[in-house]
């Protein structure tokens, strides 16, 4: 048998790269990974100052349909109150001439329990929205709620009092409609 050398090839590694090309081949990559990471956090803070702009004018925009809701249920509740008044000084004078109906009829007339039904329901109908009638002999004087026609001295009664209502005043809630008037002890 031939003698045959046999040469066994040593298994080779594997050439590694050069320390610059995979340093720059890295630096590379992590380059473009950072403006990538940089994009996306620039991009999400951009939504986030977005969103929070939304949100601010969402919020302020609720803000003011809240304030003109209350405004407007505000001057629609002075509106009623301002028609009421304005009802309440119309029909005044008509209940004052019952009052003074009442005052002048014989008692036995016929026509005076139609009157006290009619006086009734007329202030019946006032109180319901609220109009109240004021000033009785004794009150101190107002002069806010009361009208003096007259002043005199009168015994008995301390200075300043009301001794006798000519016409009652009336008042929706703080508001004086008419003020009653009065003659004051002086």
């Amino acid at each position: 048998m031939a003698d045959t050398e046999q040469t066994i090839e040593e298994p080779t590694e594997p050439t590694e790269p050069t320390e610059s090309t995979e340093d720059t081949e890295l630096e590379v990559v992590e380059a473009s990974d950072e403006q990538a990471l940089q994009g996306d956090v620039e991009e999400l803070v951009d939504a986030a100052t977005q969103r929070d702009e939304y949100l601010a004018l969402a919020q302020r925009t609720q803000a003011d349909f809240e304030n003109y809701r209350k405004r407007v249920a505000r001057e629609a509740a002075v509106a009623l109150q301002r028609g009421v008044a304005k009802l309440a000084k119309e029909l005044l004078p008509a209940l004052d001439n019952l009052d003074r109906a009442l005052d002048a009829a014989a008692k036995d007339d016929p026509l005076l329990d139609g009157i006290r039904l009619v006086r009734a329901e007329l202030s019946a109908g006032l109180g319901r929205v609220g109009v109240e009638s004021f000033g009785a002999a004794g009150d101190t004087f107002d002069p806010v709620e009361h009208e003096a026609v007259a002043q005199q001295p009168v015994e008995g009664a301390p200075s300043g009092s009301v001794v006798e209502v000519y016409q009652p005043g009336y008042r929706l809630g703080a508001n004086v409609i008419r003020p009653a008037r009065v003659l004051v002890a002086a």
